[in-house]
Parts: C-alpha cells; structure tokens; sequence
C-alpha cells in the first residue's frame, strides 16, 4: 500500500511538473492579451459634448471625428493610452530625469544629466501661465489618455514584465514629451561646444579656422547658389595632437557603423511645377528607430472655427499636445527637418575671494539659487543632487570649469500650443505665422498650399543674438566681450524664403542660407550638405509637371556620390608597388573594381570597403584627440565638433602638405594604405571573408523594443526581421541598423487621397496586435501605402454620459 501511495504522488507531482508551466505560461499569454487595446466598442465620458468615433482601417490607422477639437482631443489621448502608454512614460520621465523610478540605478546617470535642468518643475510653471483654453486641451487630452489606460483589461505588458505600475497622466507630462524632443535634437549642442572648447585652447587660429571650417562645397543654400566662402588656407604646421594615437584603444571609433548621422529631409515643389497645380510636399524624418515607431498616423474630422468641416491627416507623437506633427489639413501641407540652430551657449563662471558665494554671468555678479532635487530608483533608497541654478541657467561643472547652460528650452515661451494655428491654417500667410511662432525645437519648416504656393521659415525658439557667427558656437566668457543671447527672437523676424524662382525650397540639415539670415540661426552642428546637394538635384530633375509617387521616390535615393571620391582616393593608393606581396590589397582593390555599382546597395562590397577606408583615415588622425574630448563629455568628439571634417582630411590627401603628414608615415600614399590595411583587418575581425563584406552584411536592422536591452530573450518578439538596408548617411535614402527615416510621407494640399506614406513601425506597441509590425516590410522595401485611411474595419465610439 505504502508503495503504491508513492507512486500516486510521483505520478501526481510528474503531472505537475509538467502542467504548472503550462497554466503560468498560458496565465502570461492571457495576462498580455488582456493589455491589447480595444477596437469595437462604446465608452461615455462626461467630459464630451458630443459623440465622437474612431474608426480604424486594416492597418490599424484611426480617424477620429468629433464635433469639436476638444473632444477629438480626448478620443486621441483615449488611443494613445492604450497603444503607446509606455512609449510616452519614456518620453516625460526621459525629460524629467525619472527613468530609474522605473529601471533601478543604471538609469541614474542620464537621469542626473536631465534632472540638472529641472523640467518637470518647469512643465508646472508652464501649465500654470497657460491660457484657459490651452489648459482646457491639455486636460482633456490627459483625461483621454487616463480613461484608455484604465480602460485595458491589464496593465500594458511593460508594466506587467516589469512589476511596475503606470502612473497616470497629467498636463505637465505633455510639455515634459515635448521637452524630451529637446533632448533628442538639440542634446549634442553642449557636447559640441565643450569639443569646440577645447580645440580652440589647442590650436593657432590659422589651425582652427580649417580644421573647424564654415562651409563646404556641398552646401546648397536656399537664397544662393553657393556659399561665397573660400576655404581657409592650409597653415604651415599642424597642432600637436594631430595623429597622435598613444594609449588610445585599437578601436577608439566603435561608432563607425553611423556616427555621422543627422536626421531629415524634407522638401516643396511649387505649383507652377506640378501636375495639378497644387504644391507637393514631402517629408522624412530621421531619428533613432525602435519599436514602437516614434510616430502614430492619424486623420482627425472636426469644425473648424466657423464651423466648416475639416479634415487633419498626418502624424501625431503620442505624450505631445495632440496635434498632427506632419501632415496636411486640406489647405496647407508642412514638414519638419531638425534646423541645427545655434540654441545654446555655454558661459565660463567667473569665481572671486571677494564675491563669496556667487558667481559672475554675463549679467554680472550674482548668488545663485540652489535646489534640492530627489531621484527615485528602484529597489533602492532614493538619492538625491544639488541643482544651482544662474540668470542664465543651471550651473555645469566640467573639468574643473563653472559653466551656466544657457539654452533656449528653459525659457518659458520655449513650449506653447500654436501648433494648432498652424493645424487650422487655410493659406499660405497663415501657417507661415503659425510655423514661426510654434512652441518646438527650432526646426526647417517647409509649406505648401493648394493654390501652388510654397515656403520655408525656422519654426520653435530661436535666441535673440545681439551677435551671431560661429564666435558663439564656442564656450563664453562672463566678462560679456561676445555675449549671449537675451530672450526669443520674436517669430516675425525669423528667417523665411517664400516662392522661390527655381519652385522648389529643400532643406536636410545643412547650412539653410547664404546671405542674411545665417547670423540669426547660427551654427549648431549643420551637416556637411552632401545629402541637400543630391536631394537638391533629385527635386530639380522631377521637372515641371511632376507628382506625388515621383516626388515620394526622390528621398529613395541611395547612390553615393560623396563615398565614390574616398573610392578614388584608395583605388589610386593602390597602385602596383602597394600590392606587390600584399594579397589581402589586391582583394581590396578588385572588389573596389568590380563590386560597385555607386550605390550604397545590400550586395554591394566596394560601397562598404570605400567608407570603411574613410571611417579608418578619420581613426588614424582623430582617435587621439577623441580620447582627449572624450574625457569632457562621453559625446563630445571630432563629428561633434564638426561634420565638415571628410572635406578637410580630402584637401590634405589631394595636396599633401609635408608638415600634415602624422609622424609614423613615409608618405601620403602610406597614410592611405595604412588605413586600408586597417579598414581589413576591421571587416575580418568578425570572421567576415573580404569578398562576402556587402554593405548589407553591415547595415542590418537592429530596431528594437527597449525592453530587449534588459530582457534580450524577448528579443524574438519585440524586434524587426534582420532586414539588410540599402542606404547610408550623405545620401537621401538615410539608413541605419537603428536609424533612419522614421516615416515618409508625401502630400498635395487639398489632394490628400493622392498622398503617400509608409513607416518602419506599425500602429500598436503590444507586440500580440495585428498592428505592431504592419507596414514593416513596404517600409524596408520603399513601397509606399495610401496617407488617408482605407475601409473601416473597426469601430470604437465614445458618448456623452
């Protein structure tokens, strides 16, 4: 008998060994779908005037109809909350400085980093000064995202993986989505000026003005053909630094992948030169991508103030005020590219015995105010920093020297909602004003109207500079000899182009004007223009009666001129005494020869050989110096500093001054196979034969949810197929294995049904919905889908109670 039991309770405790797992993991699995977001159904809210639904189509794209913008506002925080809650929560406790609340201690460098500029504080001062109705749209924006996250079934799986709770919604929190976009675009200024600094303390001013030149010979500004701006000659010795590369790693540039990235294009064609009269306007932001999409498509339907029904087509960032980001409204269509605006300057403090306790700004002697920030980390006790703050801004210390950060995104008027004057406007004129004033970071805006009319203008906060020029775009003194700026340059005065002779205004990040207007934007990282150069030809080349699907295909382009010289340049290093006894440079050599077809194609070798050659001569004569600016600031290094640096390093190789030669090298031509040799050796580190090196191979997709850094397991289900990307920097077809062209949209005012659009994300953050990868694969193929929603496939609707 007693045998016999034990056996029952074997078999019993087998069966349960067996079972248990099961039920946990099909507990799991219905935890996690009890997170999706709903599709059908009806909710009331006493916050309505009037019924509102959002109907989606097969690709999970919602619009939105409501009797007024109040209440479509509420529908739009409804579906946020539920499909991107914790895409948002990033976002404001990015900006906050509150991500180790939520991911323990190892988030508590950048949160210090954030914290230092105390914008949740702000966020509720700003709320605070806001005008009835501004607050009124903000609230009922964040009761919509409360009711669609209380409304899940379970909380949103991050929250369940995590043991985490979400925390509800408030206005602040929107300012605080905007502010982390600050971060994001502008957050290399204060890296840059501090690699800036010092270069400048170490080099002659012969030195600095060509290592740090103005302008290049790719630049195609909108008001020139040129810019009227002969480089600066070759000084007669080099700096100390130069190529100097003791105890610096074998491979200081891990970043060769895509260090030189910087994000956008976007671009107008006036109607004298399209099809139908209308303008087209097209736009592809470029930002660091992973799951979900930055961007959430949406259509909005509601009266306009005279009770006109209008219609909102484009894309919204959910935690944001609920406004179409990009988009078209019937009547104007507009785009953003990051301006890379001088916004920021770094003022040296001056300290005296005689001043105890303050310190000197640019206003002179002053006490500083301090105050007592507390860090919440998980699963530990919190901590807390001190946050001295000046007229100018909170205080940085680096390297021993007092910095005030002066940057426009503390000033209140930094943050406001008149991008929904530029959502309501009807003509040309109008979201022109709408644009400048918008409270963002200063971005290129391009604007197209129905009746054919195009424009540019910088939109969001610029400084008002008493003096401008690249003097600013290094760290200040406080004896005031070049000063700061002093408030936002009044809107009406921002630089603008409109209807052009040639029809068409293109922007990509580079220097935007030749003329006036530059000492007004500044200089604050522009990229070198050889992407504006070739988009610029794209455009023109459509001709005069072109259209939205060929319009769309101009920011496909991935050939690669700007590669193809650094190709010429190695092809003629390699000449027959450099490969005599040297097999692994005649690999190289042919594959540069016949695996090259100028483009920065999936199958091509040479396209990754000629760029590696690049990356390696930029280590060879860079790496040292980086390690040096590296110690300031994690990000401040020579790419920082300049974008511009390829054009000096090709002046040196095509002239060759004896003095430049780095010590070590016979010659020019050795310098060249030195980093040939390097760029080898790099490629088949990985085990990667030379011949089966495509630039696919290199330029995979990684694009991820965040969770997957913590939890690599989830890997399988929270990331994109390991698609391989035709494209690359300096090229319209920007691609990256985690950035690239966040979407592409392409639009004729007035003509939306005719609009193109695809994205590298779906619609929905759970990775369970139908949603979250859908439209993945047309994005890496360059397949455009429809910009208006299709056929309704579900249908949600909201009453009043």
């Amino acid at each position: 008998m007693r045998q016999r039991g034990w056996g029952k309770w074997g078999r019993r405790v087998a069966v349960g060994v067996v079972v248990l797992p099961v039920l946990v993991a099909g507990g799991a699995w219905m935890a996690l779908r009890a997170s999706l977001p709903e599709l059908d159904g009806q909710h009331r809210s006493p916050l309505l005037s009037a019924p509102v639904t959002v109907e989606r189509d097969a690709n999970g794209v919602p619009t939105i109809s409501g009797a007024n913008r109040l209440d479509v506002a509420y529908a739009t925080g409804f579906v946020h909350g539920q499909e991107r809650f914790f895409q948002m929560d990033l976002l404001r406790r990015s900006a906050a400085g509150e991500l180790a609340e939520l991911f323990g201690a190892k988030a508590l460098p950048l949160d210090r980093a954030h914290r230092l500029h105390r914008f949740r504080a702000r966020a509720e001062q700003a709320v605070q000064r806001m005008a009835p109705a501004e607050r009124a749209f903000l609230d009922r924006y964040a009761a919509g995202v409360n009711d669609g996250l209380n409304g899940l079934r379970a909380r949103p799986f991050e929250y369940l993986l995590s043991r985490a709770t979400p925390r509800p919604w408030t206005p602040a929190d929107s300012l605080l989505a905007v502010w982390a976009m600050y971060f994001d675009l502008q957050g290399n200024q204060e890296p840059r000026e501090l690699a800036r600094g010092w270069l400048a303390a170490h080099l002659d001013p012969a030195q600095l003005a060509f290592l740090l030149p103005e302008a290049t010979r790719w630049d195609t500004p909108m008001d020139a053909d040129a810019v009227a701006l002969a480089p600066a000659p070759i000084p007669a010795t080099a700096p100390a630094w130069w190529g100097r590369r003791a105890g610096v790693p074998a491979r200081q540039v891990a970043g060769i992948a895509f260090t030189d990235s910087v994000g956008s294009n976007n671009y107008v064609i006036a109607g004298t030169r399209t099809a139908n009269g209308a303008a087209i306007v097209s736009d592809d932001m470029h930002l660091g991508l992973q799951l979900p999409n930055t961007w959430y498509r949406v259509a909005l339907r509601f009266p306009d103030a005279q009770g006109q029904p209008r219609r909102v087509v484009g894309v919204s960032l959910p935690g944001t005020p609920p406004a179409v980001i990009v988009g078209s409204n019937g009547h104007v269509a507009w785009a953003f590219t990051n301006s890379y605006a001088d916004t920021l300057d770094l003022v040296r403090l001056g300290l005296d015995a005689d001043h105890p306790g303050q310190v000197r700004t640019t206003n002179g002697w002053e006490t500083p105010v301090a105050h007592t920030e507390t860090l919440l980390v998980k699963g530990e006790p919190a901590q807390t920093m001190t946050v001295v703050e000046t007229s100018l801004g909170p205080v940085r210390t680096v390297d021993g020297v007092q910095y005030a950060v002066h940057w426009v995104a503390h000033d209140p008027g930094a943050l406001n909602l008149n991008h929904l004057k530029l959502e309501a406007s009807t003509n040309l004129d109008e979201a022109l004003a709408a644009a400048a004033g918008d409270g963002i970071p200063a971005q290129n805006v391009v604007l197209g109207d129905d009746r054919g009319g195009i424009a540019w203008t910088i939109g969001g906060a610029l400084p008002q500079r008493a003096q401008g020029g690249p003097r600013v775009s290094f760290p200040l003194a406080a004896d005031g000899a070049v000063p700061t700026w002093s408030g936002l340059l009044a809107p009406a005065q921002h630089p603008r182009v409109v209807n052009p002779p040639g029809g068409q205004l293109v922007t990509a990040n580079s220097r935007q004007l030749a003329g006036e207007g530059t000492g007004i934007i500044g200089d604050g990282g522009f990229d070198l223009g050889a992407r504006v150069h070739q988009l610029s030809g794209n455009v023109r080349q459509l001709g005069d009666r072109t259209d939205v699907p060929a319009a769309f295909q101009a920011s496909l382009d991935d050939r690669a001129p700007f590669i193809a010289g650094w190709r010429e340049r190695a092809l003629a290093a390699l000449d027959a005494q450099a490969l005599d006894r040297h097999p692994e440079r005649a690999e190289f050599r042919r594959l540069l020869e016949t695996s090259w077809d100028g483009r920065a194609s999936t199958t091509s070798v040479g396209y990754r050989l000629a760029r590696q050659f690049m990356w390696s001569l930029h280590e060879l004569l860079f790496a040292g110096v980086d390690a040096e600016l590296a110690k300031l600031d994690p990000k401040a290094s020579i790419v920082v500093a300049t974008s511009r640096w390829p054009d000096v390093v090709a002046r040196l190789l095509d002239e060759r001054p004896a003095a430049w030669l780095p010590a070590g090298y016979a010659s020019w031509q050795d310098l060249q196979l030195a980093a040939i040799d390097r760029a080898i050796a790099e490629i088949k580190e990985d085990g990667t034969p030379l011949a089966q090196a495509t630039w696919g191979q290199r330029n995979t997709a990684t694009i991820a949810h965040p969770f997957t850094i913590a939890l690599p397991a989830l890997r399988r289900w929270l990331s994109v197929p390991p698609d391989q990307l035709p494209g690359d920097a300096n090229m319209p077809r920007v691609a990256g294995p985690k950035f690239g062209q966040s979407e592409r949209l392409t639009v004729a005012p007035g003509r939306e049904e005719e609009g193109l659009f695809d994205m590298p994300g779906g619609q929905s953050g759970h990775p369970l919905s139908p949603y979250f990868l859908k439209g993945h694969e047309d994005w890496v193929r360059g397949k455009p889908t429809p910009l208006l929603p299709g056929a309704v496939v579900h249908t949600l609707k909201f009453t009043k109670q």
